[in-house]
């Protein structure tokens, strides 16, 4: 159990095809863990965590991303080398009224972040939404390689309503059970509840969030946020007044006002 470099739920939105959208991760833990998480491993309290993350659209299902994870605590800097991931949605998932995908991410990681050099999140991705509200579960699988691997449940959800036009206000909820087979003790597991906005300035969006850990294995207080921009797809004309958002695993949110495919 550890801080970590992105806190989100993905909603199966993704880049247009042929479109570079970057975003940048930056997570503070103002009341964390004091204690390491094992042995070598830096403890969460007063570290800022994040991640530069890279994403382009490969087809209108598939898109291919790079994260570079950091962290910084006592004036120190941490690399965390690097994830890849590649996300599978379906078409058109942020007009849709159910949506779903899923997501592999490969992670090799450095001695302080982890004790096992490579990692694979698989997430699947599934939701509901309406022209105001919508609904979204990733019941997250992390596995470990090695010696020190395993396969722990990491679930995170979102329920979320819209304002106006891109202002949104939420609840996101992220937790660790441990090991699949056998979940930790409930007070070693991590449950944390966030408040989360999401707006947009201009052409960028943003999402912050503050979080309350509900267990003693959780960070007590956790602010997130995340700046996400979709740079225009080259060749492409866009529409009077609207612009392609840095949806998908850029934004939580996808920020349409009407939503015209069912299923």
């Amino acid at each position: 159990m550890r801080a970590t470099d992105e806190i989100q739920v993905y909603n199966a939105a993704i880049a247009e095809v042929g479109q570079f959208t970057i975003q940048q991760h930056l997570n503070y833990v103002g009341v964390g863990q004091k204690d390491p998480p094992f042995p070598g491993g830096f403890p969460s309290n007063h570290s800022l965590n994040g991640t530069p993350e890279f994403a382009y659209g490969m087809t209108d299902w598939w898109e291919l991303g790079l994260y570079l994870p950091f962290a910084v605590q006592d004036q120190q800097f941490l690399s965390d080398a690097f994830k890849l991931r590649t996300l599978f949605v379906s078409p058109n998932a942020d007009k849709r009224n159910l949506f779903y995908g899923i997501n592999f991410e490969l992670s090799y990681e450095m001695p302080k972040f982890a004790q096992t050099r490579w990692g694979l999140e698989i997430r699947p991705i599934i939701g509901v939404r309406n022209a105001d509200y919508e609904f979204i579960v990733n019941p997250i699988v992390d596995v470990g390689f090695g010696r020190y691997g395993e396969a722990d449940f990491a679930p995170a959800a979102r329920v979320a309503r819209k304002l106006k036009d891109d202002v949104y206000v939420g609840l996101e909820y992220y937790a660790d059970f441990g090991k699949i087979g056998n979940f930790s003790p409930l007070a070693q597991q991590q449950h944390t509840l966030f408040a989360v906005t999401d707006f947009k300035v201009g052409d960028v969006d943003i999402d912050f969030g503050v979080g309350y850990g509900l267990t003693p294995a959780s960070d007590r207080l956790v602010f997130k946020t995340i700046i996400g921009y979709a740079f225009p797809v080259p060749g492409a004309k866009e529409a009077a007044g609207e612009r392609s958002s840095a949806n998908g695993a850029i934004n939580p949110m996808a920020h349409l006002s009407a939503r015209t495919t069912p299923y």
